[in-house]
């Protein structure tokens, strides 16, 4: 979470005392999500930040915007792919009627299109289904510590808005889940990086780094998901098929 002592003491920001002294905000979370399994799964994993409440779900956009119109929100969980009216358009919808809540994409949409949509509408991020918990985790801190740098500023400049940009993107870059240590990670992006030409297998990674091959596949995974590396199945070894990986 981004560190508000220090937010406070930035001699570039101005900082409401009286803010300071609020009680932790609850953030309101609506899912949109037309498939009943993982609008519940979005929901366990909600509910498991004690920052956030679930205050409904639609299976479809517009029942969305029609809960938007008389609830408010602060943050919407939203599908790509659903019926009546997709993601993007609701999210359309949600802009040009300047609804104030913020969105997280979570979704089957892997194509470049798709993310380039998204970051256009101006999303907080972008989830590719299967994510893991600790994914989604990152996505809603990344939230919060934009929304808590913001809600304690009374005046911006140039200078604050890039501290807190700066801070949020930070945050999101360094919050690792449980079981990855930085110093191991960077044990092995410093090999991938000396090698950006060519596919690795696991096992080559851990002969050159002195690693056992669980943890480097462990850590591989979690690269590949987090989109700091690349990995494909290599079917043509006369065997098992076998990941490779580079970034």
């Amino acid at each position: 979470m981004l560190n508000l002592r220090r937010v406070s003491e930035h001699p570039l920001l101005s900082v409401s005392k009286n803010k300071m002294k609020g009680t932790e905000k609850m953030y309101k979370v609506l899912i949109v999500e037309d498939d009943p399994m993982v609008a519940m799964i979005n929901e366990q994993y909600i509910l498991k930040n004690k920052s956030f409440s679930v205050c409904g779900k639609c299976k479809d956009g517009l029942s969305a915007l029609e809960f938007l119109e008389s609830n408010i929100v602060d943050l919407i969980i939203m599908d790509v792919y659903m019926p009546k009216l997709d993601g993007f358009e609701t999210l359309r919808q949600i802009r040009k009627k300047q609804i104030s809540a913020d969105v997280i994409m979570v979704t089957a949409a892997n194509d470049r299109e798709s993310l380039e949509e998204a970051l256009h509408l101006g999303i907080v991020d972008y989830l590719v289904k299967p994510f893991t918990f600790e994914r989604f985790q990152i996505a809603l801190q990344k939230y919060i510590a934009q929304h808590k740098a913001l809600d304690e500023l009374d005046i911006l400049n140039q200078k604050s808005i890039d501290f807190i940009m700066d801070s949020s993107r930070k945050k999101s870059e360094d919050m690792h889940p449980k079981g990855i240590q930085e110093k191991t990670l960077s044990v092995i992006l410093d090999h991938l990086k000396l090698n950006t030409s060519k596919w690795l297998t696991g096992d080559e990674i851990a002969e050159k780094t002195g690693l056992t091959a669980v943890t480097v596949r462990r850590y591989m995974n979690y690269l590949v998901e987090s989109g700091k590396a690349q990995g494909e199945i290599n079917y043509e070894t006369g065997g098992r098929p076998c990941m490779l990986y580079k970034i």
